[in-house]
């Protein structure tokens, strides 16, 4: 009975160290990728930036900022090409990891100015523009 529980308590511990590196490296990457920015510093400086909505095409069209373009996580590397290195970036998603992946994407193709909505698209609570269809 014993070794069962030393087994338990490695395979806890496990987790509990994939976990917590997995929120450290989370952190990391997001100090490094140009930061997060509040609901405020995002309303503050969208009408200069190039707003990015990351989630897939139907979120999108049922629901985004108003004045973002939809760029989908599973097209952003292909489809970054077509934002200026030169004006902010603002991404959004409901997930921060699909957020910081296409920061970091950004970043290695020397994009300076990557910010992202901190909390992501469920905490927005400024102007929402919904599709007609």
């Amino acid at each position: 009975m014993s070794s069962f529980l030393i087994v338990l308590d490695v395979i806890l511990g496990v987790i509990l160290l994939t976990m917590l590196g997995f929120w450290a490296y989370t952190r990391i990457q997001s100090k490094r990728l140009g930061g997060s920015l509040t609901n405020e510093e995002f309303r503050a400086g969208m009408h200069k930036a190039q707003i990015i909505d990351v989630r897939e095409a139907d979120s999108f069209k049922r629901e985004h900022i108003d004045g973002a373009r939809n760029i989908p996580y599973t097209m952003f590397k292909y489809q970054f090409k077509e934002l200026r290195p030169d004006l902010p970036v603002y991404l959004y998603s409901d997930s921060l990891t699909m957020t910081l992946r296409c920061a970091n994407i950004l970043h290695k193709n020397n994009f300076s100015k990557v910010f992202y909505l901190k909390d992501g698209y469920s905490q927005w609570d400024g102007r929402k523009k919904s599709s007609k269809n």
